[in-house]
């Protein structure tokens, strides 16, 4: 399995870092997960957007998605279209990005296949595993397995003791971590930081650790330290271009 980053900015994406968008493959098989703003540019960097074969998003957020509507038109809108696109997502979840568009433009392009936060599910050569964590709207965690390797992922999530039995074991644990160490008040049961990253990371027993969705302008370096207090495996922040093999 691998894992190449397409973007790991939350909430809007800057001049250097897209929002989150990651690419996973096996067996030739290429899945698309949480296609963010400003990730598809990324993406062409690493194939074309008919060489993508399914998507997976963890919620609906657009800093998870919003790339979802050009990739569509870039596949649609082609003078020889391919197959359409199987579009995993939690229940309503791809709704608002779908809607951008009037129905019949984009109608072949795609195949939503819905889903409840909690199912277990067959993607090409993967078995995902998903569980329902503490966000603003609902977010499934997920859990991509083959044969040899697992790779665990957040979304975003507040706290919660589910994320231990997400990333237990896992080759790759994929980790929201918006702040560092601490998150303001309101948004405190909505999501994680750095340092409670690496404790859940250290709990699970995963073989490595990767810090995505830091807010803008966060200090990487201060992210690391912070994880890095609970977490001494190997770990990095989820950069442009990264390619993790698992």
């Amino acid at each position: 399995m691998r894992l190449t980053v397409l973007g790991g900015c939350g909430a809007w994406p800057t001049a250097d870092q897209a929002c989150s968008g990651y690419l996973v493959e096996h067996e030739g098989f290429r899945l698309l997960v949480d296609p963010g703003y400003a990730s598809l540019p990324r993406l062409l960097r690493h194939g074309t957007v008919d060489e993508v074969d399914a998507v997976l998003l963890s919620h609906g957020h657009p800093d998870h998605c919003a790339d979802l509507n050009p990739l569509l038109r870039a596949r649609g809108l082609s003078d020889d279209p391919p197959p359409s696109l199987p579009v995993f997502a939690p229940h309503g979840a791809a709704d608002a990005v779908l809607a951008l568009d009037k129905p019949s433009m984009l109608a072949g392009a795609y195949e939503l296949r819905e889903f409840t936060p909690g199912d277990r599910m067959g993607i090409g050569p993967f078995t995902a595993d998903t569980w329902l964590l503490p966000h603003f709207v609902p977010n499934a965690g997920i859990r991509l397995a083959t044969a040899d390797a697992v790779l665990a992922y957040t979304g975003d999530t507040g706290p919660s003791p589910d994320i231990e039995h997400l990333a237990a074991g896992a080759d790759l644990f994929l980790s929201e971590a918006t702040y560092v160490e601490k998150v303001p008040e309101a948004d405190e049961p909505y999501l994680l930081t750095a340092r409670l990253a690496g404790r859940y990371a250290h709990q699970a027993g995963a073989a490595r650790l990767l810090l995505t969705h830091l807010w803008p302008g966060t200090d990487p370096g201060a992210a690391l330290e912070a994880a890095g207090e609970a977490f001494a495996d190997p770990l990095d922040i989820a950069a442009p271009d990264l390619v993790v093999d698992l």
